[in-house]
């Protein structure tokens, strides 16, 4: 069975190569506009709806909460500039992994590949089912919190169907991202252009003394930074449409000039329209910030902001889970994981395996955590990569000036955002230690175990136990290895 599969797996995939030409003419035909379409649309997700009453809790105020939103979407355009350099510089794919692996070695891009399959990737899939989960809860809990196993049991089955889906089929995960991606920037548009109209009716009153009652320690900045930063994630993916578009060294820069700004103003002014029908103290007690707003602006049909949240998120936890999903299943092939991770279902074609271990991981995540802590562990977790990557560009400005730069950043660029990402990394430590970041260091830290292990000395008896818990694996769920690989 195994044979048939991987002879019917081999036709398949020679019949999408005979079409390939096909498709990269058409990527090929991406310009700019196309460019800020992607970029709008990968960033703008499930943050929005649940970060701003994370952000007003740290600021305590409508005028700083608005500044730390602009200053996220700054740092996040200079972030991606950045990137931009590095992925036209190193053009190989694996996102942070190869400019880790050519400004310091292999054990920080191993680092990374490992916090990125058992801490960053599974926390943030954890973190938009539970914002699903919060938003379809509200309607029938009205004026009080849902009950927390509710919660968590309706974020672990969203878990379930979308890791169903996409091990199913490729073709069915796609329908369902462009379903809900055309569905929250209906629901962004709805709160924007309703928030807009209110505030021409003169509905300004809590805009008044703005600044008045703030919190501005260093501490609370950080953790205000983490909130507003996580609904700006995706920021470091934009190189990837590199690729995609015509003439990429002019209109990749360009694209994010435009787009994260573009995205930058929906966030202000949505924050806006949540302030012109909420004072930050009904905010702060609202338990789904969206599903309030709507009940106040657009009654009878409130239900409709509900409804468009949670196909947003939705969309935003498929799409998460489609691309983590295959990060496993390369790290797997290149021999960084257990093999059978790197393994395709011989009935389906999809990477099965990887899919169900990250599905896995991010519903044990679920148990213990809340949104908040669980976004400042991600959050921890990616800047401190973010600012190593973003440090690999400086070093390598002096180790790898043969490297050819089509797009180059102003040196000051890097060195703003390496400063500014050692502040988020240690300011909440410093001022406000708690146990998820000492478990998110030993997370991290001991994926060296697993590199020594299994990876770098190959030791004997590693592999007598991970060679029958491969093949018991295979047999199980009827995988088979990639074509590429020499097994």
């Amino acid at each position: 069975m195994g044979d048939t599969g991987l002879r019917k797996r081999r036709e398949d995939e020679k019949s999408i190569q005979s079409q390939e030409p096909k498709t990269t003419s058409l990527q090929k035909e991406l310009g700019l506009i196309s460019g800020i379409s992607i970029i709008v649309g990968t960033i703008i997700g499930s943050g929005i709806f649940i970060s701003p009453k994370s952000v007003l809790s740290n600021t305590e105020a409508v005028g700083p909460c608005l500044i730390i939103w602009a200053a996220c979407g700054v740092l996040a355009t200079l972030g991606a500039l950045c990137f931009a350099e590095l992925g036209t510089m190193i053009t190989k794919s694996g996102g942070e992994y190869p400019y880790l692996m050519e400004a310091y070695g292999p054990i920080p891009a191993y680092l990374f590949s490992w916090a990125s399959l058992i801490v960053i990737k599974p926390s943030s899939f954890a973190i938009i089912c539970l914002s699903f989960s919060e938003y379809v809860c509200a309607p029938f809990y009205a004026g009080c919190k849902p009950p927390q196993i509710v919660v968590k049991c309706l974020a672990a089955a969203a878990i379930l169907f979308i890791s169903t889906v996409n091990s199913l089929s490729v073709r069915l995960g796609s329908y369902v991202q462009n379903i809900f991606t055309a569905a929250k920037l209906v629901i962004v548009a709805i709160i924007i252009i309703s928030g807009l109209v209110l505030l021409a009716q003169g509905n300004t009153k809590n805009f008044d003394n703005s600044f008045e009652g703030a919190q501005l320690s260093v501490g609370a900045i950080s953790l205000a930074f983490y909130n507003g930063l996580w609904a700006y994630d995706g920021w470091n993916q934009l190189n990837y449409i590199t690729e995609e578009l015509r003439n990429p060294y002019r209109n990749l820069p360009l694209a994010i000039i435009i787009g994260i700004p573009l995205v930058t103003a929906c966030y202000i002014l949505m924050n806006v329209s949540y302030f012109t029908v909420m004072t930050a103290t009904e905010l702060l007690q609202s338990q789904a910030v969206a599903v309030t707003f709507g009940d106040r602006v657009l009654y009878p049909a409130s239900w409709i902001v509900p409804l468009f949240v949670a196909f947003s998120t939705i969309g935003a936890a498929n799409g998460t889970c489609f691309t983590a999903g295959r990060l496993i299943y390369v790290a797997g092939r290149e021999g960084h994981m257990l093999k059978v991770l790197s393994y395709i279902s011989v009935r389906r074609l999809t990477p099965a395996p990887a899919i169900i271990f990250y599905g896995i991981i991010a519903t044990i995540y679920i148990i213990p955590g809340d949104i908040n802590s669980l976004v400042n562990y991600f959050s921890f977790a990616a800047w401190l990569f973010y600012g190593l990557t973003i440090l690999g560009l400086i070093v390598m400005r002096f180790t790898r000036k043969e490297l050819e730069r089509p797009i180059k950043v102003p040196i000051v660029i890097p060195v703003l955002v390496t400063l500014i990402s050692v502040f988020l990394v240690l300011a909440p430590i410093i001022s406000k230690p708690a146990w998820e970041y000492l478990y998110c260091v030993l997370f991290i830290l001991s994926g060296l175990l697993f590199y020594f292990l299994f990876v770098h000395y190959k030791f004997g008896w590693a592999q007598k136990i991970s060679k029958p818990i491969t093949m018991h694996l295979q047999m199980l769920m009827e995988v088979v290895p990639p074509e590429e690989d020499p097994e």
